[in-house]
């Protein structure tokens, strides 16, 4: 027998534990299904050195202070962890791990949700699955006849692994930056940027950058014109690690190659560099495969949305995917009140 809930949320890193946290408070039956075998979301998988770009206390999901971490202004990705885990725990949020989410039908009054364990019917379900695990990857030329090693951010791991050797690290934003400080010191780095880095002054943290998004949004819902939003302050936040290489002056960018050859890369002048590693920081795309069957998606590969309600399917919401589901939702702290505008909205519609 195909077990029944009012909601299914998919994923259960912070948005999925948001919009728990919020669905429980409503009283509305819920599971949510993680693929990842252990509670942290995508932080269980960051390099070691990244850290948060906000002290703990700007950093926090609803209803519970992130604690500060002894010793960081900022805190690293495996105290973020412990806190996703107690949080989990402190709720006691129903969740399912190690369930791989396959694809969402409609059944009637219902939406299927078909896993690797079995199936759900579901009166809604929450989309949580975010952008970590579809690293995007340029198409460049020649990126088939580099024979050195390619990775993108999300196999990076730490800078002793690519000691004395020549690494190229492609990106302009933070990611690129954070990665290309870690490596400064001990690899022949060579960092690429699509254009000129663009940091934001050293006193802008994790906490202006919400404000920033959440008065963007406020301006465009009020039919005023548009501030800019994050971009407008620039593309990197200048945390310690990063601020060091750069005063140093480790951080000499260059501009974007033509193509890559079988041992390195090539600019549009012909100058070359050699390199044993190349490290795409190039960003991810929104992790959507399960709603194929729902034929949802358009320009950009996005499925059109009101607030975090998707337009031709009002059961399904999309949480956590960055500003076009909700201003900063993509980020701890900013992740909550969407989460719980999802939840009211879910309950207007089972009621």
């Amino acid at each position: 027998m195909t077990p029944s809930t009012d909601v299914v949320v998919i994923g259960g890193g912070q948005s999925g534990l948001a919009a728990g946290y919020h669905l429980r408070r409503l009283g509305i039956e819920h599971v949510i299904l993680d693929a990842k075998a252990a509670p942290g979301g995508a932080w269980q998988h960051t390099w070691e050195s990244l850290h948060l770009f906000s002290p703990a206390q700007y950093s926090s999901l609803p209803g519970r202070l992130m604690p500060a971490q002894p010793g960081q202004v900022y805190p690293d990705a495996g105290h973020v962890v412990a806190y996703l885990a107690d949080y989990e725990k402190r709720y006691s949020l129903p969740m399912q791990h190690g369930v791989w989410v396959e694809s969402v039908h409609r059944d009637g009054a219902y939406l299927r949700v078909e896993t690797d364990g079995g199936n759900w019917r579901a009166r809604a379900v929450v989309s949580a699955t975010g952008t970590w695990t579809r690293p995007f990857i340029p198409a460049v030329a020649g990126r088939h006849e580099f024979t050195g090693r390619q990775l993108h951010t999300v196999q990076y791991r730490e800078p002793t692994e690519f000691a004395g050797q020549r690494v190229i690290v492609v990106g302009g934003g933070n990611s690129g930056a954070q990665i290309a400080a870690d490596l400064a010191p001990t690899a022949d780095l060579t960092w690429v940027t699509p254009r000129p880095p663009r940091y934001l002054a050293d006193d802008i943290d994790g906490r202006a950058l919400f404000d920033a998004a959440t008065a963007r949004r406020r301006a465009l819902d009020a039919g005023r014109a548009d501030t800019g939003g994050v971009a407008s302050l620039g593309d990197i936040v200048t945390v310690p690690p990063v601020r060091a290489a750069r005063d140093a002056g480790l951080l000499a960018a260059k501009p974007m190659f033509s193509r890559l050859t079988t041992t390195g890369v090539q600019w549009v002048d012909g100058a070359r560099a050699e390199a044993d590693a190349i490290i795409w920081c190039t960003g991810f795309r929104p992790a959507l495969a399960p709603f194929a069957g729902l034929r949802l998606r358009g320009a950009r590969g996005h499925i059109a949305t009101d607030g975090t309600r998707a337009v031709d399917e009002p059961r399904l919401h999309l949480l956590g995917y960055g500003d076009w589901t909700g201003p900063a939702s993509a980020t701890l702290i900013g992740v909550g009140r969407p989460a719980r505008d999802a939840a009211r909205q879910i309950t207007e519609l089972l009621h």
